[in-house]
């Protein structure tokens, strides 16, 4: 019987769709106990252009684990949803005039096509989308919950706003600890109960987790929206190629600094590859030191500067701000202003990123200030350098050019003296930080100390004269959290007198307006601002006619909207009880799955999804709401599929294409052309060519001796640009999802990049083909009830062992090499028992299920192969009965011979002395001795 993997795979679909074996059971409908395990991959954005053979390889993983879980007893949540909010909609939308909405909905459709087609083993009954009102409602309830709390660093935890307000009133803001603005003003009990309402608000906006402040962002004006630096490379957006400039807005921003410590120590006990917990920590950047302050000349001002070496505040020969500084404006003098201002600008456009990384060039303004020593009281002048970010620690740095490669190359540049307060340091070639020198600086205090004893003591000082003290910094800035979009999430927020209100929670969700068009308006608000009917009426608590706005009972609502990685940041825990209207999930259910056991995706997300959604998981964790501080145990980077693109080569200055044998002293062109025109063999379809772009259609082609156009081959990342995407329902259609399955795991292992090779894919077709001719007998379905030979169970055994080895390392790809040596081993055995082929159809389950399936309904089983329990591995049948000992003499191996290894050491010399090979040997003689090793050797001497 031929396998037909066309109708076996769209029979098991089918029956999958109507029965729904993969959903799971919540607790109270589990009739039997059974462990909850949960795998999750990373949220896929649906886009236009539908998935390609790169994007299901960490689906693939996570379905082998899930289907392998179930096997092994386990209740699994295995789910699936949508990231439907985003630009992408939104930049179409503009383009086409065409609803997000509608698109999304289209792009959807598209891929659960494309997914059910693989035939993962999802829990579609829980699916989620972010764009969906009753998804986002709750996204904008836990917006809420921040807005109405501050951080606590006494008991180190959220607490409700109204605590807050408590300790104000009781002891005004003088003991209170809290994570907090820069600027607060102190006051005490008496002060703060005279303040008026709207006073109050403003403070406690200052201590809210959620808040609006005059923020550093990348403006993309094209977009017409703030980008976040994972959005930005090179200096312009990647979605569009366009310029981002940076400007100051107001903005929402989430307060995630305060949970800096709690997100660093939290990786210690996270099952995460050390490469990805180590680009955290250096996102949240944990340094020791001192913040000092330096005042400006002639100015009421000070310069405030954090540095991990307070000791070396005797080699500081310049101070340099970040241009945006708020003080740079201010301190800049008449006759260097021009020249300050134009740096300025030139900064503006480039991007924190490209700020940071470009450590070779050096640029600078003197801004004509000077700020004063607080020990020797000399001057020191006051510089701006790009190197330096206002969002980063305090925006300016005291340069100390004996100790930091950055500011010793700055100062050399612009010929500014390079004071030494190290013993025996040569700094006339580089400067040296990282050094634990001996301090020779001119100061009583500090000569003759080492570095930690230096900055002890310098630290010490510099708080006895009030100009400096002690602190731990980070690099983890809070996170903006507005965008100038309208397809996001709406703040559930109207404005009073200027300051945010919250729409009660009761009265979520507050849902998108319709808009006629999506771009800015012209007064530069965003989308929103098109609305007609976008104004909240505390009244009726609804959304009203803008034109009713009076101020007294309906205000305007906020025009921006949420980012993406506000529904992503929880969308782990929706899963767990996707349609609760009371909450984002059951206490019940949450206290089931807890969090996620293993999650699978994209290691670029290690700073902002991930970073993210740890942060609401810790806080909804402080409110009570969830049971748990980390979202994800387990995380697994897949590496990326690659893709072979393949280039013509053009004549230079002509329309003629020359085969790529020829090309070997030719000047040439290589362009990318479509990898549906190529064949296995490298042969261009020159016809096919030509039709495909209007100006290819009168090209020329120069081919070999054979007539044929060979194209040239390389490896790239997979792209619609480079023309050599790989559809998946092509591989489907014509090999079947079994086979595109196992031969994405058999490219090599999981966390690699490794090449597509679509002409590789024949090997695990043909192993599939292999595996269906097992069960049968020319066209019939033929298995035998008879016991299975000793062969046939080593065989099966070893199997079990090494494969179930393999997926709890998650070591796909020798899984497949070994289920292909053991299907070898079965066709020499002839094997057809059901005790072999029933265990092996469960086995081989989790790779290529729907074979499974059909060759477990063929084994006579009524239920689903998912309901089978997975094989259990016996030892006993891997134990060798015979040993094939080197028989020798004189220490010579003349012969081997099969002994049993239940023979005892008199049997085997027995046997070994009547084989007539041995009497050969001897040709009559008594050897001397017999030496007899069980189990190793027989060696016969004289």
């Amino acid at each position: 019987m031929q396998y037909n993997f066309n109708a076996i795979e769209a029979k098991w679909q089918k029956k999958w769709a109507k029965q729904k074996p993969f959903q799971a059971k919540q607790p109270a409908e589990l009739t039997e106990q059974k462990p909850p395990f949960y795998v999750l991959d990373m949220f896929p954005y649906p886009s236009g252009a539908g998935l390609h053979v790169g994007h299901p390889l960490g689906y693939i993983a996570s379905d082998i684990y899930a289907r392998y879980k179930r096997h092994k007893g386990f209740n699994v949540l295995h789910p699936q949803g949508y990231d439907s909010f985003g630009l992408p909609a939104e930049q179409y939308a503009i383009q086409t005039g065409q609803h997000p909405a509608k698109t999304t909905e289209v792009n959807i459709k598209r891929y659960r096509e494309q997914l059910d087609k693989i035939g993962f083993s999802f829990d579609w009954s829980r699916e989620v989308r972010t764009s969906n009102p009753d998804y986002y409602r709750w996204t904008q309830w836990i917006f809420i919950q921040l807005f109405e709390s501050w951080y606590n660093q006494e008991t180190d935890k959220a607490e409700p706003i109204s605590n807050l307000i408590q300790l104000f009133e009781k002891h005004g803001n003088i003991q209170v600890n809290a994570a907090s603005d820069e600027d607060v003003e102190t006051f005490s009990a008496e002060v703060w109960s005279a303040f008026s309402d709207h006073k109050k608000e403003a403070i406690l906006l200052q201590y809210r987790l959620t808040y609006l402040a005059e923020t550093e962002v990348n403006w993309c004006p094209a977009l017409g929206t703030v980008l976040a630096n994972d959005e930005i490379v090179n200096g312009i957006s990647e979605r569009g190629g366009h310029p981002v400039v940076r400007k100051k807005m107001k903005q929402w921003s989430m307060r995630i600094s305060a949970y800096a410590e709690r997100l660093l120590q939290g990786l210690e006990n996270l099952d995460w590859t050390e490469s990805l917990k180590e680009s955290q920590r250096n996102w949240i950047g944990k340094s020791v030191g001192a913040q000092l302050r330096f005042k400006i000349e002639n100015f009421e001002s000070f310069i405030e500067v954090f540095t991990t070496r307070p000791d070396t505040i005797f080699g500081v020969s310049f101070m340099t701000l970040a241009p945006e500084h708020e003080l740079v404006a201010k301190i800049t003098t008449p006759e260097q202003k021009e020249q300050v201002e134009a740096y300025i600008k030139a900064a503006s456009l480039k991007s924190e990123r490209d700020r940071m990384a470009d450590v070779k060039s050096i640029t600078g303004v003197f801004t004509g200030a000077y700020a004063e020593h607080p020990f020797t009281k000399e001057p020191i002048p006051i510089w701006i350098g790009d190197y330096v970010l206002a969002g980063y620690g305090t925006g300016a740095v005291m340069a100390v050019p004996c100790g930091d490669q950055r500011d010793y190359d700055f100062a050399k540049y612009f010929n500014i003296p390079i004071p030494n307060v190290f013993k025996d340091v040569d700094i006339s070639e580089k400067a040296h930080a990282d050094k634990d020198h001996t301090i020779i600086a001119n100061s009583d205090f500090l000569n003759g100390l080492n570095a930690k004893e230096a900055i002890a003591k310098a630290i010490e000082k510099l708080e006895k004269i009030s100009a400096g003290t002690g602190k731990t910094n980070y690099r983890l800035r809070d996170a903006v959290f507005s965008r100038q979009r309208y397809w996001g999430e709406p703040f559930p927020v109207y404005y009073v007198d200027g300051l945010p209100k919250m729409i009660n929670e009761k009265h979520l969700p507050l849902q998108l307006p319709e808009i006629n068009e999506y771009l800015p308006t012209e007064d530069g608000a965003p989308p929103l601002g098109r609305a007609d009917f976008w104004a909240w009426d505390t009244k009726n608590n609804k959304v009203v006619d803008n034109k009713l706005i009076d101020h007294k009972t309906i205000f305007p609502l906020e025009l921006n909207t949420m980012p993406g990685w506000a529904g992503s940041s929880w969308y782990m825990f929706r899963y767990m009880d996707a349609h609760n209207n009371s909450g984002i999930a059951l206490s019940e259910a949450l206290q089931y799955w807890k969090n996620v056991d293993l999650y699978i995706g994209g290691s670029e997300h290690a700073t902002g999804h991930l970073l993210y959604s740890r942060f609401w998981t810790k806080f909804l964790n402080d409110l009570d709401v969830l049971p748990v501080e980390e979202p994800f145990k387990k995380l697994i980077n897949q590496g990326m599929i690659l893709g072979e693109s393949a280039f013509v080569h053009r004549l230079k200055d002509s329309n003629t294409f020359i085969t790529a044998d020829l090309i070997e002293g030719k000047e040439t062109q290589p362009i990318h052309t479509d990898v549906s025109l190529v064949n296995f063999s490298n042969e261009l379809d020159i016809e096919g060519f030509k039709n495909w772009r209007p100006e290819f259609q009168d090209a020329k082609f120069i081919t070999d001796e054979n007539g044929k156009y060979i194209v040239s081959r390389e490896v790239e990342k997979m792209s619609k640009s480079k023309y050599n995407v790989v559809n998946p329902d092509d591989i489907c259609e014509d090999f079947g999802a079994d086979t595109l399955r196992m031969y994405e795991m058999f490219l090599g292992p999981l966390e690699q990049a490794k090449p597509w090779n679509t002409a590789g894919i024949t090997g695990v077709h043909n192993f599939l083909k292999k595996l269906w001719k097992l069960y049968h007998n020319g066209d019939k379905f033929e298995v035998s009830g008879q016991s299975a030979s000793k062969e046939s169970l080593k065989t099966l055994h070893k199997t079990i062992k090494k494969v179930t080895e393999d997926i709890e390392n998650f070591s796909f790809n020798t899984s497949v090499s070994t289920f292909m040596i053991c299907v070898n081993e079965l066709t020499q055995q002839k094997c057809n028992s059901k005790e072999i082929l029933g265990p092996l159809a469960v086995l081989i389950s989790p790779y290529a299920p729907h074979i499974a399936e059909e060759l477990w309904e063929k084994l006579g089983n009524e239920n689903g192969i998912s309901e089978a329990n997975y094989p259990v591995y016996e030892e006993k049948y891997l134990k060798e009965d015979n040993k094939t000992y080197p028989i020798s003499f004189n220490g010579k191996m003349r012969f081997t011979l099969d002994l049993s290894l239940d023979l005892s050491k008199d049997e085997i010399e027995n046997a070994v002395m009547q084989d007539e090979r041995t009497q050969k040997q001897l040709e009559g003689r008594t050897p001397k001795k017999v030496i007899v090793v069980p189990g190793k050797i027989v060696n016969i001497v004289g």
